[in-house]
């Protein structure tokens, strides 16, 4: 048990990454609460806490990927927890879904990244802990408290722990510069960004390098790798721009449809990524992928939280 912990305090999760949750509470140092998350005949999702959580302090852990019932296991788990009187109900949203639609940016399309934080609010969560949002923007939908964890919090200390020689720290588009520059500042690296034209959704033409890769060490850093495309294409244009050997550093690794034989078929030597998601069976042993863990800045930030502490030097 850490000291000045009291027992007022417990960890459920849904099952969408039940493995994240017990290396919170492991790290902690309290036994994983006892929900019951199931389904009827029909397939409607079912709960049922088998704890007293009157008046407790509970956190939620659920990333919210694909598919729905991740999200749907979430709000019901929170309307558990409201119901049965917890004091503060977090919910722990390593992977915050639905975020790539935060805007209206064409006629006639949803705003799916305000509507999952009115559902997660309405469902009864006081605040939320997540890590790397698509976009910051997405912080402003919540009229409850948010606390926003950064990935490099962790990809950092390891790329210092292991260095690359020579380094270039680089976007690869316009729209993660931000995220770039601050790699590169704390790896004291050169900073180089890819000009991309996005053809349509999942569909990316890169065109441009701004900045010198020539014989340089290249790290493609991003929030996210869904597809590939954008990294894949990156990759290419930096090789044929003279990039010597080129790594990539993604937080959260959705590698759906072909992103594995994209990313195989790379110049990309090597792709780290953190477990903000499980890993799925067909993802497993793959050479090229360097997976991290995140559940001890996340049981840093809960436990902060629950004592009332700060937790600003974890948003770095």
């Amino acid at each position: 048990m850490i000291p000045g912990l009291s027992h007022q305090i417990k960890i459920f999760t849904g099952s969408a990454h039940p493995e994240l949750a017990k290396g919170i509470a492991q790290y902690i140092g309290i036994p994983l609460g006892q929900a019951e998350v199931g389904r009827f005949s029909d397939g409607e999702i079912s709960v049922k806490l088998h704890e007293n959580i009157r008046g407790w302090d509970v956190f939620i852990v659920q990333p919210t990927f694909p598919p729905g019932d991740n999200l749907l296991e979430l709000l019901i788990l929170l309307d558990a927890c409201r119901r049965a009187s917890a004091r503060r109900i977090t919910a722990v949203i390593p992977y915050f879904g639905y975020a790539r639609q935060d805007r209206k940016d064409e006629s006639r399309v949803p705003i799916t990244a305000k509507l999952a934080a009115n559902l997660i609010t309405a469902a009864g969560a006081d605040r939320v802990l997540t890590m790397d949002l698509h976009s910051a923007q997405i912080q402003g939908f919540f009229d409850i408290p948010m606390d926003h964890l950064y990935g490099s919090a962790v990809m950092v200390p390891w790329f210092q722990e292991n260095p690359i020689e020579d380094l270039v720290v680089v976007s690869p588009d316009v729209g993660g510069i931000k995220l770039a520059r601050a790699y590169a500042n704390r790896m004291h690296a050169d900073l180089a960004i890819v000009d991309k034209r996005r053809v349509r959704a999942n569909v990316a033409e890169a065109m441009n390098v701004l900045g010198n890769v020539d014989g340089r060490n290249v790290l493609l850093v991003d929030d996210m790798v869904d597809t590939a495309g954008t990294l894949c294409e990156a990759a290419r244009t930096l090789s044929e721009h003279g990039a010597k050997h080129i790594f990539a550093a993604t937080v959260h690794p959705m590698l759906s449809g072909p992103a594995v034989e994209r990313l195989s078929k790379s110049p990309i030597e090597r792709i780290s990524v953190l477990d903000t998601i499980p890993e799925r069976e067909e993802q497993k042993n793959l050479p090229f992928v360097h997976r991290l863990g995140v559940h001890e800045v996340f049981a840093e930030a809960i436990l902060r939280i629950y004592r009332e502490e700060s937790i600003s030097s974890l948003f770095v």
